[in-house]
């Protein structure tokens, strides 16, 4: 089987990774791909732009491509999945009218409320001047999100008033584009984030392993929230009785009122979710693709064939597979470049990937391109340093040995991935 994987990041070479290690998998390609996926054997990246939907379409049919899968949410967002129906190919991943459980946090919102799923209180608006009265009413902290795809840096968690109003004023703007020109105001909810994704045909609706991913770039979960810079999985203090409760509560609910809306849903739902106090699951927020890094470290004990799960979701199958995990835990630690998720400079050389990956490592590329014959980096999040472990310390500790091989300028990571569960666990 010849497999069509979209996007560029560390996502997508971990999706490529996954379903190549697949004895029914022959090919993948990747549009447009990076450097890691460029050195992987049976793996070739293509050089046609992710917008170009009849390109792809063309090279899917030319390819005898049997499954197309979509790693991120732009072209989702953008009907991919659409366009492609008329090459009568499989395509992973939501219609354009699925796309909208992310590319609109108000849309969202709204089908959370009408199906009863618990989330945090919220009102939108498309008016600073009435944001920031509303705003000046709750106080803070207080939550605001861009309305619409900004790259996984359109929330701002305001701590302060001035942090708060500052958001709203940068959204209206124009630091998100049009995604910004609707702004959805929370309610702060504290406890612990979990992110699930769950797999769906459109009638069956399955969680993977649920993970933790953490935000924030700064040590101790400080600074300004980024794509992601670090994520782990299972949770080790998420109980079968929790697990169950977010398909009752949450996923179930989800899928019901998507049917009931005429979206047929064939992808990820992926629900980011926070624990309260009182052990309550409630919606963050809602994503319509693989998270990352969440997929690195998710899909490195995956013992079902990937092709398999993602095919079923596609044939509407998915209730007669009984999704396999191999033992133990992963912890996948984002290596980005100096300045992230502000300005920075790219094009260094990567030295000693191959050091890294003699230490029992999967080194998982996101910002990273291959010219002449040389790694070097071309993004913000660089790289995913991915390791296993039979206790969640010892994969961490994996991780965390391997990383200082890797050299390039600027590279900087979180040294704190995990410590939260630890803290959890041990005090």
């Amino acid at each position: 089987m010849n497999i069509l994987v979209i996007g560029s990041g560390g996502r997508e070479h971990a999706l490529a990774w996954s379903l190549l290690r697949s004895q029914t998998v022959q090919q993948v390609y990747c549009l447009p791909g990076n450097g890691g996926t460029a050195t992987l054997t049976n793996c070739q990246n293509i050089d046609i732009s992710e917008q170009d939907f009849a390109a792809i379409g063309q090279f899917a049919q030319s390819q005898d491509i049997a499954l197309v899968v979509v790693g991120p949410e732009a072209p989702l967002a953008e009907g991919i999945t659409d366009a492609l129906q008329p090459f009568n190919i499989p395509v992973f991943g939501p219609t354009q009218a699925g796309a909208q459980l992310e590319a609109s946090k108000t849309w969202a919102k709204t089908l959370m409320t009408e199906a009863g799923i618990p989330t945090a209180k919220a009102q939108t608006f498309t008016d600073v001047d009435a944001a920031q009265a509303y705003i000046q009413s709750e106080g803070a902290p207080i939550v605001i999100k861009a309305d619409g795809l900004a790259a996984g840096k359109g929330v701002t968690v305001a701590l302060t008033l001035d942090e708060a109003l500052n958001a709203v004023n940068e959204a209206f703007s124009g630091k998100f584009g049009e995604a910004g020109q609707t702004v959805l105001i929370e309610e702060y909810l504290t406890g612990q984030e979990v992110s699930v994704l769950a797999l769906t045909d459109g009638k069956t609706i399955k969680p993977l392993i649920p993970a933790q991913d953490h935000k924030p770039i700064g040590e101790g979960d400080t600074g300004p929230n980024t794509g992601g810079m670090g994520a782990y999985a299972p949770v080790p203090w998420v109980t079968p009785k929790l697990m169950q409760r977010v398909e009752t509560d949450i996923l179930q609910p989800t899928l019901t009122a998507l049917q009931q809306k005429g979206i047929d849903y064939r992808g990820v739902v992926y629900a980011g979710l926070i624990i309260t106090p009182t052990g309550e699951p409630k919606v963050i927020e809602f994503n319509c693709r693989f998270g990352d890094p969440e997929t690195q470290a998710v899909l490195s004990l995956l013992a079902t064939p990937l092709d398999q799960l993602l095919m079923a979701c596609t044939q509407q199958e998915l209730a007669e597979i009984d999704i396999q995990w191999q033992s133990g835990f992963s912890a996948c630690v984002v290596l980005a470049s100096g300045g992230y998720p502000g300005s920075y400079q790219k094009g260094f050389p990567i030295a000693d990937l191959d050091k890294a990956e003699a230490q029992n490592v999967t080194v998982f590329h996101a910002g990273t391109q291959l010219k002449d014959q040389a790694i070097i980096t071309s993004g913000g999040r660089v790289l995913a340093v991915t390791g296993q472990g039979s206790t969640f310390e010892e994969a961490l500790k994996t991780v965390y040995q391997a990383i200082p091989s890797i050299q390039f300028e600027g590279c900087y990571y979180r040294h704190d991935i995990g410590q939260r569960t630890i803290n959890i666990n041990l005090d």
